[in-house]
């Protein structure tokens, strides 16, 4: 059962994106170029205040699925449960949070744990909308109007290996192909579905799914998939599935990965929450890859190396910056991996403690599970902190323990960010000069 509402705001909408045509969007997973960096200027340098002023505040339900946003509008998934189990997937006017259009379908969760909701983030690319549940309900919606142009029932088509926590990995277009990981039985992991018609193209590899996302790299003259399954880091043709490296990264316990793979000059890192770091190397003069090294550590603690849970690293220059599964800010050394320091400024240290990482100019924006944004500079010296403000309080449905947490990523587009809790989705403008800048 299907219920569908579009509230159109044709010349409010027009206003908004013919005012912010040229300006960055955040159209996907970790943004314009799925790499957790945020490339506008003219933001405010300081916060005026604890407390963000919103620019507006819409009501949500509950999921984990992080906000994305174009051509004017903003987008993200949540989940109700009474009086059924639905999905959803809405649109908002960016400018007044009024909705635009909104799509929901019967799913019920099984065998899933942490049912607070969707994962995936929602996608937009020339002028569509593609959605992924945590069930494997694949969507691809008008993205100006919300009519559906086709969708795929993977669970059903694909009988797939449910992971702990659902199908979570974010969706990526390359070129005519929408692609998923979504662990299907048989060859099946990841699969690729016509962007405009949802025509399957082509489908690979017997792993079992992660919940990270795939991401788009160069290798010599070669465009490669990267895709972190449960069991290996892989490079796929994106166009055939064909299979060009594989180095085994076998899970611990469980399978665990969830930040996305990053991408540097000639080499791939991940980071897992049991198994540590990994650095490959991509070789230039053909298909292949080797490992530089691999830390790992039993006890985080210790503070040898870096076990990235939720948030994804980033490397800047020599060096890497990332957020342990404990909520530790650590800089490791590209070359060996050494840790340079480490720090608990960001967030209160805990199981699972999250702080999600966006790079502007030479600052670092941080937003943490107790809801706040924070301004600074990570650099090899170690963490200053510039500003600080909440932005909106967590909520119990993500993670029932220790007061609610947000971790849902947020956007930024238009000079503002985007972010949601298990309540609402809020926003709230960045710009320089305006009532949440401090000033000079």
């Amino acid at each position: 059962m299907i219920a569908k509402h579009r509230a159109v705001f044709f010349f409010c909408s027009w206003l908004a994106f013919t005012g912010t045509v040229a300006a960055e969007e955040w159209p996907q997973w970790r943004g314009p170029h799925r790499d957790g960096v945020w490339p506008e200027t003219g933001l405010l340098e300081r916060f005026r205040g604890p407390q963000l002023a919103l620019k507006w505040s819409v009501p949500l339900s509950s999921g984990y699925s992080g906000p994305t946003v174009a051509a004017g509008r903003v987008y993200v998934m949540d989940r109700t449960v009474e009086p059924r189990q639905v999905e959803g997937v809405h649109c908002f006017d960016w400018q007044t949070g009024q909705t635009i259009w909104s799509h929901q379908y019967d799913c019920a969760y099984v065998r899933v744990g942490y049912q607070a909701g969707p994962r995936a983030s929602v996608l937009i690319d020339e002028g569509r909308a593609y959605s992924l549940g945590t069930m494997g309900h694949l969507y691809c919606f008008d993205a100006a109007d919300g009519a559906v142009l086709w969708t795929r029932a993977l669970n059903s088509e694909f009988g797939i290996r449910m992971p702990n926590w659902g199908i979570s990995a974010a969706p990526i277009v390359v070129g005519d192909l929408v692609i998923v990981q979504i662990g299907g039985a048989g060859d099946a992991c990841v699969a690729a579905f016509d962007k405009r018609t949802g025509e399957r193209k082509w489908n690979a590899l017997p792993d079992d799914a992660s919940y990270s996302a795939p991401l788009l790299v160069r290798q010599g003259e070669t465009d490669v998939l990267v895709c972190w399954t449960g069991s290996r880091v892989t490079g796929l043709n994106p166009l055939s599935g064909s299979l060009l490296w594989a180095h085994d990264f076998p899970w611990e316990r469980w399978p665990i990965g969830i930040a996305t793979p990053v991408s540097f000059e000639n080499g791939i890192l991940v980071s897992d929450a049991h198994k540590g770091t990994l650095l490959l190397e991509l070789a230039q003069n053909g298909l292949a890859v080797t490992q530089k090294w691999h830390r790992r550590v039993e006890d985080e603690a210790d503070g040898k190396a870096l076990h990235c849970l939720i948030s994804t690293p980033y490397i800047d220059g020599q060096y890497i910056y990332g957020c342990d599964g404990g909520g530790v800010l650590r800089c490791l050394r590209l070359d060996t991996g050494d840790q340079v320091w480490q720090d608990t400024s960001a967030v209160p240290p805990d199981r699972w403690a999250t702080v999600h990482m966006v790079r502007n100019g030479d600052k670092t924006w941080l937003f943490n599970e107790r809801g706040e944004l924070i301004i600074a500079r990570l650099t090899p010296e170690g963490y200053q902190e510039i500003s600080r403000a909440a932005l909106l309080d967590p909520t119990t449905v993500q993670l029932p323990r220790r007061g609610g947490v947000t971790w849902s990523h947020p956007a930024f587009a238009y000079r503002h960010v985007f972010a949601r809790n298990d309540k609402q989705l809020v926003c709230a403008d960045l710009s320089a000069s305006c009532e949440n800048d401090a000033g000079p």
